[in-house]
C-alpha cells in the first residue's frame, strides 16, 4: 500500500472522543470506571438498562453508595481493593438482571489501585454463549418472595411513600391505600406487611370487587354447620380467622355493601365477628389494609359507605402516585419487566431505545398492570429487538412527540450550552469551569467537548487533565 493511501486511511481511523462515546454507549456490556478513591468517573449507557439511572445520575458519586442504596449486590469493590488483582463475581440488579462482573484494576507506581475498570455481561447472554440457548429458560424463584424486590422507583414521591410505610409497619393502625387501578396497590400492601411485626404470618387477600356480595360475606366471616343451601356439613372458616396472627388485604373495599360495613366495622373496633349462621362471637388478632380507587370520602356524603367505618380505615392514609406522575421510574420498571419475562419464557429480548423514548411520552392510564402486561405480550410475539411497530396502535399517536424535544428541554440545552461555552472561553481549563458550575471535572470535560471544541470548527483540545475518560 502506499504511504498516501495508508495516510489517508489513517485520517479516516481517527476517533474523536464523541464516537468513542457511541462507540462505548453501544456496547452489550456495561463499562465503569472507577478511580482509586472508589468514585465512579466513567460509566456507559448500558447503566441505564441494568440499574434505570442514566450515566449523569452516576458520575462523580461514590460506588458503594449506589450500593447501599440496593442497586446491585453483592459488590465486587471491597475484594477488588483488597486483592488488588483482577475479580470475577455474580451480581444481581434490583431490577433483576443477572450479571457477570469483572473488574481489572490499573495501579500506579506505589502499587496502589489508580483506576478500576469494571466490565458486566448480563447472565442470560453468558448462558446462551457458554452453555447453549437451551439453558436460557431456567425457572425463576417463587414470586412474591422478596415484595421489596418488586418495588422498583427512583421518584422521590415514592421514595416518600415508602419512608412511611416503614414508619407505620410496625404499628398495628389499620392503612387505606389509595390510587388508581394498576399502580401497585397490592404489592405496596405486601411490602407492609413483609417489613412489619406480622411477617410470619400470614397474608392473605381478598378482592372485594370480585366476588358476588352473597358470597363475600361468608368468604369473610365463614359459616356455621347448616349456615345456607349448599354449606359444608363442617363449616368453613373465613378469611378473617383463617388471617388471625396476620394480616388481610382487603382490596376495592369500596365494593363493600353497607351490611357487610357494619361488620367489617366491628371486627375493627372489637376484635370479633360473629359466622355466617352462628351465635357465638369469635375473637381475632389481625391487621387490616385496605385498598380502592373510589373516592370513600365522596361515598359518605352520598350515604354509599359509613361514616364511622371511613374513619376507621382512614388512621393511615397513603395515597400511591400513578405512573405518569413517576415518570423517572417508566424505563428502571420497563427494564424490570423485561428481565422477568425474558426469564419466564426463556426469550432474550431487547428493547430499543425509540420504544423506550415512546413509553416516556406515553400517558400509562392503566399504569404499572398496563405496562407490565405489554411487556408481556412483547417479549412473546416479536423477535429479537422490540420497535415502535411492534408496540398497538393507540401507542402510534405518540411517535412523533417522542421523537422530538420538549421545549423545556430544548431550553435548558441552550443555557447549558451558554454557561459551559461562557465559562470555558474566560476560564480555559475544565477545573476551574467545574468549579464555577458546580459540577464534577468529568462532566465539565463532556460538556465542553459537546459545546465548545466542535464550535467553529475548532478542533482545539482540553487541557492535559482532561484527557481521559
Amino acid at each position: 500500500m502506499m504511504r498516501e493511501d495508508r495516510s489517508a486511511l489513517n485520517k479516516t481511523m481517527e476517533i474523536n472522543s464523541e464516537m468513542l462515546q457511541k462507540i462505548l454507549d453501544h456496547s452489550s456490556d456495561e463499562i465503569f470506571v472507577v478511580d482509586g478513591n472508589k468514585r465512579i468517573v466513567y460509566v456507559n449507557g448500558v447503566c441505564e438498562r441494568h440499574y434505570g439511572l442514566k450515566p449523569a445520575d452516576v458520575i462523580g458519586k461514590n460506588v458503594m453508595d449506589l450500593y447501599a442504596e440496593g442497586y446491585w449486590t453483592p459488590s465486587i469493590i471491597p475484594d477488588l481493593f483488597q486483592s488488588k488483582k483482577t475479580t470475577t463475581m455474580k451480581q444481581t440488579t434490583y431490577l433483576g438482571t443477572e450479571l457477570i462482573t469483572t473488574a481489572v484494576p490499573l495501579l500506579n507506581g506505589d502499587g496502589d489501585i489508580e483506576l478500576a475498570v469494571i466490565t458486566s455481561q448480563q447472565m442470560l447472554h453468558y448462558k446462551r454463549v457458554v452453555q447453549g440457548a437451551e439453558e436460557s429458560g431456567e425457572k425463576e424463584g417463587e414470586e412474591g418472595a422478596n415484595p421489596a424486590a418488586s418495588i422498583i422507583t427512583n421518584s422521590a414521591k415514592m421514595k416518600q411513600i415508602l419512608k412511611l410505610c416503614q414508619k407505620v409497619a410496625p404499628i398495628d393502625s389499620t392503612i387505606l391505600i389509595q390510587g388508581e387501578s394498576g399502580t401497585g396497590k397490592g404489592v405496596l400492601a405486601h411490602y407492609i406487611h413483609a417489613i412489619s411485626n406480622r411477617r410470619k404470618g400470614t397474608f392473605l387477600t381478598i378482592n372485594c370487587a370480585a366476588i358476588p356480595e352473597e358470597l363475600l360475606e361468608s368468604e369473610l366471616f365463614g359459616y356455621e354447620q347448616g349456615a345456607f343451601t349448599g354449606a359444608t356439613r363442617s363449616g368453613k372458616p373465613g378469611l378473617i380467622e383463617a388471617a388471625n396472627e396476620g394480616t388481610l388485604f382487603m382490596d376495592e373495599i369500596g365494593e363493600l355493601s353497607l351490611k357487610l360495613q357494619a361488620k367489617l366495622l366491628q371486627v375493627i373496633q372489637e376484635h370479633e365477628f360473629i359466622p355466617v349462621g352462628g351465635r357465638k362471637t369469635k375473637k381475632v388478632d389481625i391487621r387490616i389494609i385496605a385498598a380502592t380507587n373510589r373516592n370513600l370520602q365522596e361515598m359518605v356524603q352520598q350515604k354509599r359507605w359509613r361514616e364511622d367505618l371511613y374513619y376507621r380505615l382512614n388512621v393511615i392514609d397513603i395515597k400511591i402516585v400513578p405512573l405518569r406522575e413517576r415518570r423517572e421510574d417508566i424505563t428502571p420498571l420497563t427494564y424490570y419487566f423485561l428481565n422477568k419475562f425474558n426469564k419466564k419464557y426463556g426469550t432474550n429480548q431487547l428493547i430499543s431505545e425509540d420504544v423506550i423514548a415512546l413509553f416516556n411520552h406515553y400517558p400509562w392510564p392503566g399504569n404499572l398492570r398496563q405496562l407490565e402486561h405489554l411487556i408481556e405480550r412483547l417479549v412473546i410475539t416479536t423477535d429479537s429487538v422490540i420497535e415502535v411497530q411492534d408496540l398497538p396502535d393507540l401507542f402510534q399517536k405518540y411517535t412523533a412527540a417522542a421523537a422530538r424535544p420538549s421545549a423545556l428541554d430544548a431550553a435548558l440545552e441552550e443555557l447549558e450550552r451558554s454557561m459551559v461555552t461562557s465559562a470555558y472561553q474566560r476560564l480555559q481549563s475544565s477545573r476551574k469551569v467545574a468549579a464555577e458550575l458546580a459540577i464534577s471535572q468529568t462532566k465539565a470535560s463532556r460538556l465542553i467537548r459537546k459545546y465548545v471544541m466542535g464550535l467553529n470548527g475548532d478542533k482545539g483540545r482540553l487541557d492535559e487533565e482532561d484527557s481521559g475518560l
